[in-house]
Formats: structure tokens, sequence, C-alpha cells
């Protein structure tokens, strides 16, 4: 449906769009075509919001055009800016402006790759050694990308038996093809026939997402949120994307791309007949090997010897069924028994098979698959057999020693060892980092053998290892990072099978950020398969970690654990669980879940007598009315929570209440009795031993002292504390204190030191997707460009700020951009829209019983003077 301009034009000074080469030069365009519609329409601009509910985007994807940071695609541009009163004639110079952007962001990445300036993600795994044959399919996938150019994104689909080559095809052609792509080329493992489950779409877009350094809570919780996030990131950038063994059409769909600058490769059993139809895929099906080329590939990979035994190699193809997995394998099978001939070891599988009774009335070549594992596991020493089977029960997507050593409980030299085994063998294949995988097949096998040759007794050992050593890991990482919860620690015994060592908080950083995606399937596969305690212990020992920006691994693991102490009776632990649930829903302002869960939460732990856990849910329910614009019932709170605290002697539990109150009495301009709350508090934590409180504390002393213009002092506690979070990893930590920081600077007459802190800040904040913060930052920035007098940008980024803090209904972010906003209007000469804009800010800090509220009302009382 097309948008149109409304209101008639008379007399429009032109637009001038030849000067446009960069995508700021567009923003700055852009900005000037809405101001000059607002003059016309005589009913100020159109905001964010106003745009988005006519286009159907999300104000965020709005502020990203107007302010430069993302180039809208085609279609979306042409109804921008016909919205925004484009003449049909302004259209069309505006259209090749943005073409010309669009052509020297696709130039600039090959400069800036080859300059070593840039990451650019090039995930494929390694080329397939030895590819043979797939010429028709080959130069198929050329043709589908060499087309006419589209007005759609490019999807090839690649579909076949298991086994059958679909993945080695995908990533060698995407290999050929490479240099075409710039902008790097993206690859995720959708795992759609794996045993324990397919990845779901929300976690692929996790994945691709911070593949394209969006990362931590920045990443959106719902899969919609999640798809439209990851568009707009490809946006106006050419990259090729491999999605691999994938189930379904709806595990696809959310991960295309909306721009025509992108290809996608894609892999499944499955035709995908939907994709086809609706999405305009081009199938290209992929049947077994010809026999010459299986039988090439054979010789090949065995070598000499199979000139001698023509006949015996096309015997051994026809058993493999011209499958290029289990070719492969049964090459290695022969290479490992160089004393045999190939006629011999052809005999022993047709033997294998019969006796086996794979292969059925058709000759299904997943049977024969299944013969050649069974056939080269047989030859396995028995210990490596053995790990082998076990991995198949590993509830993560890789693995490395120490796990494989605590599922196999062995020495993690030796489950080195039998994994470099399997990997030469073929049924593991390496993955970055110097971890393994197992290809679906193989794992459904080894799921399969662990079933039928390891006792329930045996299996649920290996697993009890596995997850004992996972959470002794835990232990010691959130131990070195000093993450430990306050809440007493969860009672967790040595390992017999201890995980990776771990001297430094660097490697435990790491670690974590690493094993994540494990943690969060272990605590789910423990809360559901026996193992309630873990889920639990999990849970309480990685609450610091999850809290400082890994918000969607936290609903995981906390729900999880909340369900199995539910399930053993365990209040305490349910009580914890659901702090956990409602201080992530926290974090995402979705303040009604967060509610839900904290009632929750207080009502279990006075149902079993948990003074501790009570405060801490009534310092979050505190925490929450302050951020809703309610200072009374947060003292109520935050008082009831003192009690408790000081009751239990609990000093990290009094700091963070004091904190919080502290944080109250600023919103409210009682900045001396704040100073003190503050300092009171980062006395206590620093006592405690608690470095995060203690960091905390002295961020939040820094920002009273600088409202006091106090301001070398505040430039010191914020120092300190940025020192810490950074020593810690908390990002979140990081931004409040780079923000104040910068508020410091603007107050010391330093505007351009300012922007560096605020930059800095707002980057972590969009990591974590922290949008309170982000908003205060985006403020600030707006502080600084009218301090260095650039009023316009400042209107951008008070706008965009003012957008976010509606969004999420924080009042007083939304009060200070008002703010921003009618002082930036004011210097551009506006007066009406100023006093606008400081009316509505007045409003807003009345309604806060602040005494900012004093500042606005003298503000208006001068542009009332300046009226005459």
């Amino acid at each position: 449906m097309a948008h149109r301009s409304t209101g008639p034009v008379f007399d429009q000074p032109p637009l001038d769009v030849s000067g446009v080469r960069t995508l700021p030069d567009l923003a700055t365009v852009l900005r000037a075509l809405r101001r000059r519609h607002a003059r016309q329409r005589r009913d100020g601009e159109l905001t964010y919001r106003e745009l988005a509910a006519r286009t159907g985007w999300s104000t965020a994807a709005v502020a990203e055009y107007l302010t430069g940071r993302t180039l809208p695609p085609t279609d979306r541009f042409d109804v921008l800016v016909g919205l925004l009163g484009a003449t049909p004639v302004e259209q069309g110079m505006l259209a090749t402006a943005r073409d010309r952007v669009a052509e020297q962001h696709r130039r600039a990445p090959r400069r800036t790759a080859r300059a070593g300036h840039r990451s650019v993600p090039r995930q494929l795994p390694a080329d397939v050694f030895a590819f043979m044959g797939r010429d028709e399919q080959l130069a198929h996938l050329d043709a589908i990308l060499a087309g006419p150019a589209p007005n759609a994104v490019v999807i090839s689909a690649v579909s076949g038996t298991a086994g059958v080559g679909k993945t080695a095809l995908a990533v060698h052609w995407a290999h050929r093809v490479a240099d075409r792509f710039p902008d790097g080329q993206l690859y995720v493992n959708l795992r759609g026939y794996d045993p324990e489950q397919p990845m779901p779409p929300t976690d692929a877009l996790a994945r691709l997402l911070a593949s394209l350094r969006v990362t931590g809570a920045e990443i959106p919780i719902d899969v919609e949120e999640r798809a439209a996030r990851y568009r707009t990131q490809l946006a106006g950038r050419r990259m090729l994307i491999v999605l691999d063994n994938a189930a379904t059409v709806e595990q696809v769909r959310p991960l295309l791309p909306g721009t025509p600058s992108c290809a996608v490769v894609v892999t499944s059993r499955d035709r995908l007949a939907g994709l086809v139809a609706r999405d305009g895929a081009r199938r290209v099906d992929l049947d077994l090997l010809p026999l010459p080329d299986a039988v090439a590939l054979l010789s090949h990979l065995v070598g000499a010897r199979a000139e001698a035994e023509p006949e015996a190699v096309a015997s051994l193809a026809n058993l493999c069924a011209r499958l290029p997995l289990a070719l492969r394998v049964a090459a290695e099978r022969a290479a490992a028994h160089p004393g045999a001939t190939l006629a011999e070891l052809t005999a022993e599988l047709a033997d294998r098979q019969r006796r086996l009774e794979l292969m059925d009335a058709d000759g299904d070549p997943r049977a024969a698959v299944t013969a050649v594992f069974s056939w080269s596991v047989q030859h396995l020493p028995p210990p490596v057999a053995r790990t082998f089977r076990l991995l198949g029960l590993h509830p993560g997507a890789d693995f490395e020693e120490y796990a494989t050593a605590a599922l196999t409980g062995t020495e993690p030299a030796a489950a080195r060892a039998d994994l470099e085994v399997l990997a030469r063998a073929h049924l593991l294949h390496p993955v970055p980092t110097g971890r393994y995988g197992m290809h679906d097949l193989l794992r459904a096998y080894a799921v399969r053998l662990a079933t039928s040759h390891e006792s329930d007794a045996d299996r649920r050992a290996a697993l009890g290892r596995l997850f004992d050593a996972y959470l002794g890991t835990v232990r010691v990482a959130t131990e070195l990072l000093d993450l430990t919860d306050p809440r007493p620690a969860p009672r967790v015994d040595a390992p017999a099978n201890p995980g990776r060592p771990l001297a430094t908080p660097e490697a435990a950083r790491a670690w974590l950020d690493t094993e994540l995606p494990n943690l969060a399937a272990v605590a789910t596969q423990s809360g559901t398969g026996g193992w309630p305690g873990h889920a639990v212990a999990l849970s309480a020992l990685l609450y610091r970690y999850l809290d400082g920006g890994h918000y969607a691994d936290a609903l995981t693991i906390h729900g999880q654990a909340y369900q199995a102490a539910e399930s053993t009776g365990d209040r305490s632990g349910q009580a914890h669980a659901l702090l956990g649930l409602g201080v992530t829903h926290l974090h995402l302002c979705r303040y009604e879940r967060a509610v839900d869960h904290l009632r929750r939460a207080l009502a279990v732990a006075r149902r079993a007598g948990d003074r501790t856990q009570r405060a801490r849910v009534l310092t979050v329910l505190g925490n929450l009315e302050r951020l809703r614009g309610r200072p009374e019932p947060a003292a109520g709170y935050l008082r009831r929570a003192m009690d408790l605290a000081e009751a239990t002697g609990d000093d990290v539990q009094q700091a963070l209440v004091l904190s919080n109150l502290g944080t109250v009495d600023a919103q409210q301009g009682r900045y001396e009795a704040a100073a003190g709350h503050f300092a009171r508090a980062a006395a206590l934590a620093h006592r405690a031993g608690n470095r995060l409180g203690e960091a905390t504390a002295l961020t939040n002393l820094g920002l009273a002292e600088q409202r006091l213009d106090r301001h070398r002092s505040a430039a010191d506690h914020l120092g300190r504390a940025l020192a810490v979070f950074r020593q810690l990893g908390h990002r979140q930590g990081q931004a409040n204190a780079l923000d104040n920081l910068g508020s410091v600077h603007l107050s010391l007459g330093q505007p351009h030191r300012a922007v560096e802190y605020f930059t800095e800040a707002l980057g972590l904040c969009r990591e974590i997707d922290d949008r309170e913060v982000r908003a205060w930052v985006l403020n600030g920035l707006g502080a600084a460009a009218r301090a260095t007098g650039r009023p316009a940008d400042a209107v951008a980024h008070h706008t965009e700020a003012l957008g976010i803090a509606a969004e999420i209904g924080a009042r007083e972010p939304q009060a200070r951009a008002h703010t921003g906003l009618g002082h930036a209007h004011r210097d551009l000469g506006d007066l009406p829209r100023a006093r606008r804009h400081l009316a509505q800010a007045l409003t807003g800090y009345t309604e806060l019983d602040s005494l900012e509220a004093e500042h606005v009302r003298t503000a208006l009382a001068a542009l009332s003077d300046e009226d005459g």
C-alpha cells in the first residue's frame, strides 16, 4: 500500500541531494525533509511514534533511519520520503542518492577488510577435502546467483536424504563465491534432525545476531523482535547466509533477510515446498552420487590401492549406497587397515549388513549409512567406542575433553586422545576453539548404542558426572569473577571428574561465555531428567553472571530452576528462581511480568521463612516502583527490605538497599541525602567484600556528587567504579559509570570528552539492550551536542531518547528528553516548540515530585521574557 504525503505543497525550498555520498549525508537530508514537512503541516514534526504507527515499523527502526545508523531498504526508503512530503521529482532524486550511498557501502568493506580495520564474519566451515562430482548442482547454484537482479532475497534450497552431501555441497559452493559477499558469510547448523531437539528459530537468531555484533541482552527475547532486528542488521549489506540442516519451513522463515543484497542457501532433508511457493526459493535436489563419482571419491581417499582393485572399489561404493558420509567413513576404515585388501574389507562390510538386517526391501540408503557406522565403530578400541556412545548423551551442541572426561569417567588426556581418534574416523568433526561436534545421524546412532550397550545406571552415572563437572566449574568461575551470590551458596561437592581448570578471571569469563549454550542445555536436561538440585544450583550460581546482560539464557535457566524446585517442594529454590525471572524481566522493561514474578517470589519466601530472600525481593520491587516513577511506594518497599537485612546482619543486602534509597532521594532532588546513602552503601559493600555492590554504590555516589557540583570528587568515584566493572566484565555497570562520567565532564565544560564517554556507553547499551540506560545516554549526547553548538543533532538525540523512554514507560528520562528538546528548539529559534516540550517536562517532573521541576519552571519563565 502506497503512502502519500498529506496537505498541499506551496513554495517549498528545493532539496539539495547532489552532495550525498554517505549515510550521515543522507540522514541529514531526511531530517531537513522532515523539518520542511513540519512547516507545511503546521503541526510540528511527525514524531518517531507517529511514523511507526503509519508504517508498521518499530520506533527503533525509524530512529535508526533518521539518525543515520542504518540505511533503509529501498521499499522502506520510498515510503519514508513519501510520508515526509517529498515531491515525485524529489523522490526520484532521493532514490538515486540512496543508491549512491548503498554503492559506497558495498565498496567500503573490501577496502576496510584489507586494511584490517573491521571484523567481517567469515563463518563458513572449512571447505570439503576431496570434493568430487556435483557439477550439475554447482552450475545450478551459480545460475541462481547470477540470475536477473531480484527484488527479493535469493534463496537456494538444497534438499536430499541424510548423508547425501547437502552440507558439503553448500559449503563448497559458498567458498567458491565468498568473494562476491564482501560483508561476510554467516553459517548456522539448525540441527533439524538432532535426536534431542532442533535449534529453535529464537536460538538461531541469537547466534546470527551475535555474529553481526549484536550481543548480550541487546538481542530481543521474542522471535518476531529478533527477526526484525536481524533484518535491520542485514539491510544494505551484501552477505551470504548458509542455514544448514533445517527441519521445516517454520524453522527457516524467521532467518531470511529482508534485503535482495543477501543470498541464502538452506539445506534440508525436507523439500521445503512452502519456502519455494511463498518465499521464491529455488530448489536444488541432491541424489546419491553417480557411481563414477562415488568410485572417484573412494579412489582419491584410499589412494594407490584402489587402482589394483577397481571391482572392490565399485562394490564398496555400492555397499555405501553412494552416500558421501558413508564413503568417507569407509575410506578411513580402509586407510586404518593397510594390510587388508579392499575386497576383504568389502566382504566384511557386506556380511555386517546382512547380519544386522539393515537393508530393507527398497534399499533405504540410510540403512547403509548405519551399517557403515556400525562397521567403523566395531573396529574402534573398546574405550573409544564407549566414549562415542556416551557422547551421544551430551545435551549440548559441542564439547571438549573435560566434558568428555566427565562423561566417561576418565582423565582429560585420555578423553582428548579418544576425541582425536573419533575425529580421524569421521565420527566427530572439529569445530572452532578446539571443540568437537557430531553429525545428527551419528548422534542418533550413538544414542541408540548407548541405550543398547550401557545400563540405565551407567547412563545416569555418566550424566551425573557431567552435570557435577559443569556445576563445579561454574562455581570456580563465578568465584574468580567475584560474581558469587550473596545468598548462601548452594552446596556443590567436589566433582569426581573436575571440569576445565580455571586460574584467572579472564579464563573464567571466556569459559562461561563459551559454555553458556551448553549450561542452558544442562539446566533443561537436569531439571527435567531427574537432577532438579543441579538446575536449582545452576540458577543460583549463575545469577549475577546472567544479570550482567545474558537475559535470554537467564529466562531459560531460571525458568528451569523454578520448575525443578517446584517439583521437589524447595521453596527457597522457587523464590530465588522467581527472583531471577523478575529481575530479568525488569531489565527488559517488562514491568508487569516482573511484578508478577516478584510478588510470587515474595509470597513463597514468606512461606519458607526465608528473610534473606524476602529482603532481596523487596529491594527489587522498590527499584521497580522507582523506575515507574512512584517514589513513595518505592521507599516503602526499601524500608521493609532494610529492616529485614539489618535483622539478619546481611551487609551485602543493606548496601544494596541503601543504594536504592539513595537513588530515590536523587530522583527527588535530595542529593545530599542521596550521597550519604551511597557512601554508607559503598562502605558496607567493601566490608563484605562485595566488589560489584561497592562499584554500584560508587557509581551512584559519583552522580550525586556531580549534582552537588563536586565534580572532581565525582570523577574519582566514577573512575574507581568503572575500573571494577571492567575487571568483572559487568557491561551494564560499565554503561552506567560511563554515562555518569560523561555528565561530569559536561559539567566541567569538556563536552568533547563527554561525547567519548557517552559513545562508549551507548555501544554497551546496544550490546546488552538496556533501554533505560540507553535513553539516559542519548539524553547526555543531546546535551553534549547542544554544548558544542549543534542543536539540530541535540534534537535528534533527545527525540530518540524520548521514543525509547516512552516505549518502556520510564518517566524520568522522558522528562529529561523533553527538557533537552525544549532547550535545543530554543537555540534553533523555534520558541513555540521549545515551550511545548518544556511544559511537558514540567508536568513529568511535577508528577515525579522532583526538584528538577523548579529548573524547568525557570526555563519556561525565561522563554516568556524572550517573547516580550
